[in-house]
């Protein structure tokens, strides 16, 4: 409609100057009317300005929306009031279909925003690589499995095993592989799927990667427990008995002993039944406690958190573990990366954790010159609390590194193998993990990640 108006408008300005041009010939040619002529002359060329000017504020005004619709500015207005009804229509049909845009705009950013916030607090990593190599990281998720490293081409993934960068560049679209993940002396096990995108006419590999590392310890964990459960179980109704007979027994015989006084030949034969007995019992005892012991296992309680100080903490544990230590020439270094450093734990937990792992440390340094143990507690890349317990010891070989943590395993005479798989299972509960590793110059380090 405004449009109709603009086109009448501009019809009757052309018509009045044809009109006022042809009033101005016939005055020229018509001797008397000189003044006439100029005032026609002038009315005439006030018309043409105002043709002029009619019809380049309307090019302005498109020349001004395309500009707005090019640039994405959709705040422009096209106020003309006052200068008919014909621009007062036109500006507002413009400044109407501006609108409609800045909505559409303002929508579609509320739409990506909320997109990106998803995708930036999806618990699970996830990123993208693409043709030329380059990287890009999506969300925290991922930031947070990669640390501080700095990550923008397929070769910094070596960074983390020469393994994961292999399986990463070959995984195909719609593929899902386990693969291990290697970073501050920790190894997950990671489950990484991938899908392929095109845009702007690049293809993109969307790969996610997701820990199961804790899952796997726990289903291992519990099917030990379940395991430990069931043989503590059935060893226990069978010793009992056995214990307890050979108890009785040795009371027996004792008995029979001192009732067969003066007959030699006699005694000397109870004398043989009551070792032997005496044997027995103590075998049956012996397996009793040890039974006992693995069911500490199966009977872990939640550990109870609260915030610990870590320097405190050594310094609590530290004089208990080394006792005798300097009468047998072992030297103890004790390193925190700040004194402020605080973790959330299990106080009681963690105490005993720490003695059992500075006991066995020195136990490996029987012998050794200069012995040396190192206590350290740090951050690590992901902002993780580390406490390291190192020796100098003669180290564990990889056959016996990869059984230390399973429950009955041992290479002590009189061990129960239960010191190292409790730690495990103390720091499963407190959703961390305990890993061995080989001391810079020899030795044994065993790593506490919380």
């Amino acid at each position: 409609m405004g449009f109709k108006r603009f086109s009448v408008l501009l019809t009757v300005r052309l018509i009045l100057l044809f009109l006022t041009v042809s009033s101005l010939s016939i005055l020229v040619i018509s001797p008397g009317f000189l003044a006439a002529s100029l005032l026609i002359t002038l009315i005439a060329l006030f018309q043409i300005f105002e043709i002029v000017r009619f019809v380049k504020l309307t090019n302005d005004d498109l020349t001004r929306f395309l500009d707005a619709m090019r640039y994405g500015d959709f705040g422009q207005k096209f106020d003309h009031a006052g200068m008919g009804a014909g621009f007062i229509e036109l500006g507002e049909a413009i400044t109407d279909i501006l609108e409609r845009f800045r909505q559409f705009r303002g929508q579609q950013e509320e739409e990506l925003k909320h997109l990106k916030a998803l995708i930036e607090h999806v618990p699970v990593p996830l990123m993208s690589i693409r043709n030329d190599g380059s990287i890009m990281i999506h969300n925290n998720a991922a930031r947070r499995l990669f640390g501080s490293t700095h990550v923008a081409k397929v070769n910094d993934l070596s960074q983390f095993g020469d393994e994961f960068r292999k399986k990463l560049m070959t995984i195909k679209p719609g593929e899902r592989h386990l693969v291990t993940f290697r970073s501050d002396d920790m190894e997950q096990t990671l489950t990484v799927a991938s899908t392929q995108i095109m845009s702007t006419g690049k293809t993109e590999k969307i790969i996610s990667l997701q820990d199961i590392q804790s899952e796997l310890d726990v289903a291992q964990l519990k099917a030990w427990q379940d395991l430990v459960r069931v043989l503590t179980h059935e060893i226990m109704n069978s010793i009992t008995p056995v214990s307890s007979l050979a108890k009785t027994a040795a009371d027996l015989v004792e008995d029979a002993i001192n009732r067969a006084e003066g007959q030699a030949e006699l005694v000397d034969d109870l004398t043989d039944v009551r070792g032997a007995v005496d044997t027995v019992a103590r075998r049956s005892d012996s397996l009793m406690h040890f039974v006992q012991s693995y069911r500490s296992l199966t009977r872990l309680p939640p550990p109870e958190k609260e915030q610990l100080l870590i320097k405190k903490k050594f310094e609590e544990i530290v004089p208990i573990a080394t006792v005798d230590w300097e009468s047998k020439n072992i030297a103890i270094n004790v390193d925190v990366s700040t004194d402020n450093l605080e973790m959330l734990a299990d106080n009681e937990m963690l105490e005993q954790m720490l003695i059992n792992l500075l006991k066995n440390a020195e136990q490996a340094l029987t012998g050794v010159k200069d012995a040396k143990v190192m206590l350290t507690a740090k951050l690590n890349k992901r902002g993780r609390i580390v406490i390291e317990v190192s020796d100098n010891g003669p180290g564990i070989s990889k056959e016996l590194a990869e059984k230390i943590f399973v429950p009955f395993y041992t290479t002590k005479r009189d061990g129960s193998g239960v010191g190292l798989a409790l730690t495990r299972q103390v720091m499963i509960a407190h959703g961390g993990s305990v890993s061995l590793a080989e001391t810079n110059g020899g030795g044994a380090t065993f790593i506490l990640t919380f």
